[in-house]
């Protein structure tokens, strides 16, 4: 079997990874193999936190709509179960805009969940 000389590939890569290591602390953005352990824990820690932040951004618009209910006299549970029983199919996300925005368009959305809660009871 031939040889095969990686000098070429090998300085490739290790410029790619310094490279991404632009601005991190101390010789991690100069000495590879630190430099290659600081962008193998920075990706873990971009994976998992792209994740979170799904996790983050819905307990933020909850909050919202919690707030906003109770501001007409719901409770989040039962704003949430007077939607679906009233038909009103909208995310939180857009839930939680509306709340913010246009307090009136919210407060619309409350009674008609009010009234389709009472409706069923």
């Amino acid at each position: 079997m031939t040889r095969v000389k990686r000098s070429v590939q090998a300085k490739k890569k290790r410029r790619a990874t310094l490279e991404r290591a632009k601005g991190f602390r101390g010789t991690a953005h100069s000495n590879y193999r630190r430099a290659k352990e600081a962008v193998m824990k920075a990706d873990s820690y971009a994976y998992r936190d792209r994740r979170n932040r799904k996790r983050d951004f819905r307990r933020l618009w909850i909050t919202r709509i919690n707030a906003a209910a109770r501001l007409n006299g719901l409770s989040y549970g039962t704003f949430m179960h007077g939607l679906k029983l009233a038909g009103i199919e909208l995310d939180r996300k857009v839930l939680a805009d509306i709340a913010v925005r246009d307090p009136e368009a919210f407060r619309r959305f409350a009674d008609a969940a009010r009234e389709a809660s009472a409706a069923a009871a």
